[in-house]
Order: structure tokens, then C-alpha cells, then sequence
């Protein structure tokens, strides 16, 4: 059964559902942080760079601005503010026939807000690798 990829995005990111992120991730899944240099491929490096995303940016302020879509991919621009810093992004999502995320690649700006975004989810990874 094909997944509403979109549909469910949004969903997780309005309950914070980290969890359903596995449903949605294929396993080939390969995400591109704004501030790491090289891709993190697979569904497990994915999911944790997106569930440190979820708790450092997903908060009552992040909301979309607008959404670009196509067959099977999309570009949604976001804005949040984190430490009184307004962080203005955009994911750059890619699906399968399935509808599984197969790449999400996050760019952000202003420099201000990547240094910022860089020091929180540096230290969110930190404490998701600690046993």
C-alpha cells in the first residue's frame, strides 16, 4: 500500500511522532544535514538525524511557509525560532514509488541560525549515542 508521504510528514511533525518515522523511511533512505559534510545513508542514520531535527527545531513556532510539489518529490520551506534566533530552512524530500522517503536534504539560513542549529543538534546526536 502506497504511502501519502506528504500527508503523513505533516503529521508526524504536528505530534512529534518520532516513532512513525520508521513507516515512512525506506531503507536506503539518505539524509543531508545543513552542517554535516558528508550524506548519512540509511534508514537508521536518517531517522536520527531527523528525530534530533524533530527535538531541536519541531517546537510551537516551526510551521511551513509554502510547499512546492511534485510526483514524487517536494520542497517545503519552513521558519522557527530557537533561542530567540529565527531559523528560516527548507527540506528538499524525495519518495519512492512507495511513497518512502528515500532522500531529505535540509538547507538552512541565516549563518546565525546554522551555527546555532549546529551547536543544538551536535549535542541532541551526542546524547542519542550515549548507552
Amino acid at each position: 500500500m502506497k504511502t501519502d508521504t506528504l500527508a503523513t510528514w505533516h503529521r508526524l511533525i504536528a505530534e512529534r511522532d518520532v516513532r512513525g518515522l520508521d513507516a515512512i523511511l525506506a531503507d536506503d533512505a539518505v539524509f543531508h544535514s545543513p552542517v554535516v559534510h558528508t550524506p548519512q545513508a540509511g534508514k537508521a542514520l536518517t531517522r536520527m538525524y531527523l528525530a534530533a531535527a524533530f527535538a531541536v527545531l519541531a517546537n510551537e513556532s516551526f510551521r511551513y511557509l509554502r510547499e512546492i510539489v511534485g510526483a514524487r518529490d517536494a520542497v517545503l520551506e519552513f521558519q522557527t525560532e530557537v533561542e530567540g534566533v529565527v531559523i528560516n530552512g527548507v527540506d528538499l524530500i524525495r519518495w519512492n514509488d512507495e511513497g518512502k522517503i528515500v532522500d531529505f536534504k535540509v538547507m538552512v539560513r541565516p549563518l546565525k541560525a546554522i551555527n546555532l542549529l549546529h551547536q543544538k543538534m551536535a549535542a541532541m546526536l551526542q546524547s542519542q549515542r550515549q548507552p
